[in-house]
């Protein structure tokens, strides 16, 4: 592992073909990448659209230390979503897989950027319950009780493990 390192925690969500097992192949593609390990990984969940229509997704959040800077990360998880077919033909379409970086930490802490293709930490991660759920099953400092309230009208499932 390179002298600059994060931690990163990633969104997967996919609601077209057999989404859980596309989820499975994600997660290992995720330790796959360069200068990448795969610290955790929560229970998938599924869960209506958000502001979308389609079949119910299946989510989850995984914990990553890599070597990759936040740009680069999120080109090698864009490459992960073609790989699988993702397909952006309007806003919120349903998707073979989708990945977003939700947020990163660094040897300065947490990372805080804005620019045309990413901004961190993600400006809807505390809004969505397929989020927070996930990401306070493997990282519960990062989730508070008031952030899971907020959510609680949203439903969402833990599914058995395969």
């Amino acid at each position: 592992m390179a002298a600059a390192s994060y931690q990163a925690f990633i969104a997967l969500g996919a609601n077209l073909g057999d989404a859980r097992a596309t989820l499975a192949q994600a997660l290992d593609s995720l330790a796959q990448l360069p200068r990448t390990r795969l610290l955790s990984a929560s229970s998938h969940y599924r869960t209506a659209p958000v502001d979308a229509t389609g079949p119910d997704y299946i989510n989850a959040v995984a914990e990553l230390q890599t070597a990759l800077a936040p740009q680069d990360l999120l080109l090698a998880l864009q490459a992960l979503e073609n790989a699988q077919g993702r397909e952006r033909p309007y806003r919120n379409a349903p998707r073979t897989l989708d990945l977003d970086i939700l947020c990163m930490f660094g040897p300065q802490g947490e990372v805080l950027l804005h620019t045309d293709t990413l901004t961190l930490p993600h400006p809807r991660m505390r809004e969505r319950a397929f989020v927070l759920v996930p990401l306070a099953e493997i990282a519960p400092a990062l989730v508070s009780q008031a952030q899971l309230a907020v959510v609680a009208d949203q439903a969402i499932a833990r599914l058995p493990a395969t």
